[in-house]
């Protein structure tokens, strides 16, 4: 048990149920099998996301505002994103300060693939945790390379592949780690993996409140209460006072995704949290989460973890924070396929013999439901020959990317942007106020509430103040320049 004077886990053996340390750490399994499947899986990640970029089918801006940042990370400057506004701050916006940490990256390779394939090495990382937990844990190597293939091919990591970078790629190891610390009764490990997930992004200082609140469960009381204290004050610190700091307007914006319907009405937190379980998406989501470990992972008090990013989802107004798709699942993954193992082994010693015997039979279960659901998953696109073809679109893309001198600064809408931030000063269409670019850059099939025929009238709407001609023209693209 925990020696909450020292800190220290003593030799006596803890109950077998859920509440504390396991008896004795079971020996290391063998790191090799785990890191091969693992290459594997970054193989396949980091294929189908530069497979996407090469044919201009990136989903959102995110791509463009991350390789913006970085950039100025990686060039010792403040972390401006123009593409949110004209020196706009992006710590005022989100507190993400943890992507510094790809700056030596973009000193070897400056490009937005950079992002795409530190994310997949990321996440093919914590896949070793995971399989390496649940070999240490249950004593399998079967379990382990098993549950290792079910979580590389879990519907969160996918969806997050499919919606290239995003800063949570930090935040998928970190909560691995510190699962497995969890789970071996490793306190001091729990906290020092779980701290710098303040760093990731600002909600997350709450998941490290549950952390701490985990550990006080399982008798670390002292360290339990500190962490959860130093989680909820960092998540009050960045929201209240850093971003504010930081932003232009002086608050954090992202409250409105509660207070505001998608309309922009006023709902009050009441409101909120009655309609928050109004809608079938949420609840197929939660089905699709828990359904992943056969059910099972709700016996580990490790899914108390999964309550702050689910509790924010839940509450947003915004219907993309409450499905499958997007990237707000992938810090879900390492917890629920580890509460899985936490319970599978709590079971074996459960009274209840059908229990007993499911326990038994659940993590090859998972594995092979694991698989056929990647059947209808994005990597599936890897299966199909017509995935590899470059067509007539992603030619004229590259046409109205090569139409623009490097060093000019460029508004586009998101099918060209994470292609430009490299070589150009890049803004959002309609968000360059007080700039007139260089270049206006159009894919006119993409994000316009109503069709443009007139990209010279549409120029003038955006920029009064100039005179705008088409240079390039091809297909849906077309290039404006400043007269």
């Amino acid at each position: 048990m925990l020696d909450v004077q020292t800190g220290a886990v003593a030799e006596t053996a803890a109950p077998k149920t859920g509440a504390g340390p396991p008896d004795a750490t079971p020996a290391q399994p063998p790191l090799r099998p785990y890191v091969l499947v693992a290459a594997g899986l970054c193989a396949l990640y980091f294929l189908y996301s530069w497979v996407r970029y090469e044919q201009f089918r990136t989903p959102s801006w995110d791509l463009g505002i991350f390789e913006q940042s970085v950039r100025a990370y990686a060039e010792f400057r403040a972390p401006i994103v123009d593409i949110k506004g004209p020196g706009f701050l992006i710590l005022g916006d989100h507190f993400s300060p943890v992507t510094a940490l790809l700056a030596p990256l973009y000193w070897i390779w400056s490009s937005p693939l950079a992002l795409l394939l530190a994310q997949a090495a990321l996440f093919a990382a914590s896949a070793v945790v995971v399989g390496r937990t649940a070999h240490q844990v249950l004593g399998s190597r079967a379990a382990g390379l098993g549950l290792t293939i079910a979580y590389g091919l879990s519907w969160g990591l996918q969806e997050a592949v499919k919606s290239d970078f995003h800063e949570i790629a930090f935040a998928v190891p970190l909560l691995a780690l510190t699962c497995r610390a969890l789970l071996l009764g490793r306190w001091t490990a729990a906290v020092a993996w779980s701290a710098p997930l303040v760093l990731v992004k600002e909600d997350m200082g709450l998941t490290v409140a549950m952390v701490g609140a985990v550990l006080f469960l399982r008798g670390a009381r002292r360290p339990g209460a500190a962490l959860a204290a130093f989680g909820v004050a960092f998540f009050a610190l960045t929201v209240l006072v850093l971003i504010p700091a930081a932003s232009r307007v002086g608050q954090y914006d992202y409250w409105a995704k509660i207070e505001k319907s998608s309309e922009g009405a006023d709902v009050s937190f009441a409101q909120a949290l009655v309609t928050s379980l109004g809608s079938d998406v949420k609840w197929e989501m939660l089905f699709f989460l828990v359904g992943i470990t056969g059910f099972l992972a709700l016996r580990s008090p490790l899914m108390l973890l999964v309550l702050p990013t689910l509790g924010w989802r839940f509450l947003s107004q915004d219907p993309n924070h409450w499905g499958m798709i997007w990237h707000y699942s992938a810090i879900l993954m390492p917890i629920v396929f580890l509460a899985l193992v936490d319970a599978v082994r709590t079971v074996r010693t459960s009274p209840r013999a059908w229990l007993v015997s499911y326990g038994k039979v659940v993590v090859p279960v998972v594995t092979a439901v694991s698989i056929v659901l990647a059947l209808n998953l994005p990597l599936r696109e890897l299966l199909r020959s017509e995935t590899y073809r470059t067509d007539a679109r992603t030619l004229d893309a590259r046409r109205a990317v090569d139409a623009m001198p490097d060093g000019t600064s460029v508004e586009t809408n998101v099918t060209l942007m994470a292609h430009l931030t490299a070589d150009h000063t890049v803004y959002w269409v309609g968000g360059a106020k007080g700039v007139s670019p260089d270049f206006l850059a159009l894919d006119l099939d993409s994000g316009w509430s109503q069709p443009v025929t007139d990209p010279v009238q549409l120029a003038s709407q955006l920029h009064p103040e100039a005179r705008y001609e088409v240079s390039f023209r091809a297909g849906q693209f077309v290039v404006l320049r400043r007269a």
